[in-house]
């Protein structure tokens, strides 16, 4: 028997496409659901690791600027013993000058004329050389 009339076959059509239209409401209710979990525990675990990885740069940056500062010092001791040394080189020289001038003074008189002669000599030809070109 046939319980299906023409007048009823509307009004189950209608019932089936509402029927099938809450479903997929309901199924993309579920999977929204379902995709706001995964994004949010996605997110945890994003965060999770950035504070982990902040946590190991932390120290390292820390390292790094302890590192950079004895280089630092490190340097500047090697620039105050180097400051020592050409000073005591240069109070080294110092010194025998003096001690020649005092034991050789013609010969550092005749010297030293001879330095500034040169020295004059060549100041002369670099103004003539200046003095040409122009």
């Amino acid at each position: 028997m046939n319980t299906n009339t023409p007048s009823n076959k509307p009004w189950d059509s209608a019932s089936s496409i509402r029927k099938a239209s809450d479903d997929m409401l309901d199924s993309a209710g579920q999977t929204l659901q379902a995709t706001r979990e995964h994004a949010n525990s996605a997110l945890d675990k994003a965060e999770s690791k950035v504070r982990e990885l902040r946590g190991s740069v932390d120290p390292m940056v820390e390292m790094l600027a302890s590192k950079a500062q004895k280089m630092a010092r490190q340097s500047l001791d090697m620039a105050s013993e180097a400051k020592e040394r050409a000073e005591k080189s240069f109070k080294s020289a110092a010194d025998a000058t003096t001690r020649y001038v005092s034991e050789q003074p013609m010969r550092s008189v005749l010297m030293a004329a001879a330095v500034g002669a040169a020295v004059a000599l060549l100041v002369s030809a670099t103004r003539n050389r200046d003095h040409n070109r122009y």
